[in-house]
């Protein structure tokens, strides 16, 4: 099937599930394509058992669809640079002690433990798993999305505080997450010990440092750009410009490319509204990038809800995805308590941060990609069903419940 196919395919489905959403379910955007995404999906399961043409070309559809490609390479980058773009860097900025360890310290913590934990749960079921492997899992699982609860924040009136940490931490740990893993991946395939301390630190900061430079760099160039002219079909074309070719310099000198479209993201955003930017060109690069930010996350959440086409549907491999649900809550309890309590008294947090937090951190389609491009011999199928099971509840239990908790919690401490 061509690409123009599939795409037109996607959209299509994108737009009729968003109707039923909003004609008849009344769901929080995201979480309800997804749900009826999952609920077409089964009712093509279903009638494949009569007519199993249906269900192999529903299969093969899903199949000739590189998810891992088209969210790490393509979707991603604008998704975090509309993410960005519209971030107050006055209120991150407040927040950037706590943000920066959630965003890092939190993620590397988070990962190892996870990646812990589960080496020995597979231990007590006498199904041995490599320990990197386990490790690769605890990168993966460890980013949160903001993009599902973001929204539900917004509508139960959550604390901006609360809102700007969930936010600007997702912000970053996409990217950090995604480093994290690459290293890891790399050091799996060479095997423990074939690669020096040093050239694992080299190998991480590379990947950082150059993603952050080539965002000052690339939003600097395009903000310069923006402030010597005033037409806002230019700017605009500017801005996609700025994510394309950030992502395409990233990808070919190994450097991340999440990290870099945020920081440019950001770097627009506050530059641009206050200097380079009309009042209509602040308009029209705003409406832009919502819109970009709304037909791709339809896109991304009816994908997630497809993908069960293809989930290895073994009981086990659920098993395991269900015990893994507390695990992965509970860690990111522990990982975010530190910075929490050390910057409680500084920063004045709101009442049970920590919890709102857990819960609010929601798993998205950037662990399914990465769990997708494991290896086979890396127990792929086994940890792409523990992903999936994740965040299915992820963004159906936790996306669902997060506004009424912030609600029960700001009322009892207002």
């Amino acid at each position: 099937m061509s690409i123009f196919n599939i795409i037109t395919i996607l959209i299509i489905l994108s737009a009729v599930f968003a109707f039923i959403n909003a004609r008849f379910l009344k769901l929080p955007f995201t979480i309800g394509l997804m749900i009826i995404a999952m609920v077409f999906t089964l009712g093509i399961t279903i009638l494949g058992h009569f007519n199993p043409y249906v269900l192999d070309e529903a299969k093969s559809l899903i199949q000739s669809i590189d998810f891992e490609t088209v969210l790490l390479d393509m979707m991603l980058s604008f998704l975090l640079f509309a993410g960005s773009l519209h971030t107050k860097v006055d209120a991150l900025k407040r927040q950037r002690g706590p943000i920066a360890l959630f965003a890092t310290v939190g993620i590397v913590i988070s990962t190892f433990l996870i990646g812990t934990i589960m080496y020995y749960l597979f231990l007590a079921f006498s199904y041995p798993i490599n320990y990197v492997y386990c490790l690769l899992f605890g990168a993966l699982i460890s980013p949160t999305d903001p993009i599902a609860v973001l929204g539900i924040l917004k509508e139960a009136n959550a604390p901006k505080k609360l809102e700007t940490k969930i936010v600007g931490e997702s912000l970053f740990n996409d990217g950090v997450g995604v480093v994290v893993f690459i290293v890891l991946f790399k050091i799996a395939q060479a095997g423990i010990g074939s690669m020096g301390v040093g050239a694992i630190s080299l190998l991480f900061i590379t990947e950082v440092a150059g993603g952050v430079v080539l965002g000052i760099v690339s939003g600097y160039i395009a903000y310069q750009s923006m402030r010597v002219i005033n037409h806002y079909e230019t700017e605009v074309m500017i801005t996609l410009a700025l994510v394309m070719g950030i992502t395409g310099i990233a990808l070919y000198l190994h450097v991340s490319a999440p990290l870099a479209v945020v920081v440019a993201g950001l770097f627009l955003g506050y530059k641009g509204p206050s200097i380079a930017w009309s009042e209509n060109t602040h308009l029209y690069v705003e409406k832009f990038w919502e819109l970009i930010d709304v037909l791709l996350n339809a896109i991304l959440f009816v994908l997630i809800g497809l993908e069960l086409l293809i989930i290895t549907m073994n009981s086990q491999y659920i098993l395991y995805g269900l015990l893994a649900i507390p695990i992965t809550l509970v860690v990111r309890f522990v990982a975010l308590s530190g910075p929490i309590a050390l910057f409680r008294n500084k920063l004045d947090f709101i009442p049970k941060t920590s919890l709102m937090m857990t819960w609010g951190g929601i798993r998205g389609g950037i662990s399914i990609a990465l769990a997708l491009s494991l290896e086979a011999s890396m127990q792929r199928e086994l940890f792409l069903t523990i992903t999936y099971v994740i965040v299915v509840f992820s963004i159906i239990g936790q996306g669902l419940t997060i506004g009424p908790l912030v609600k029960r919690v700001i009322k009892k401490y207002t």
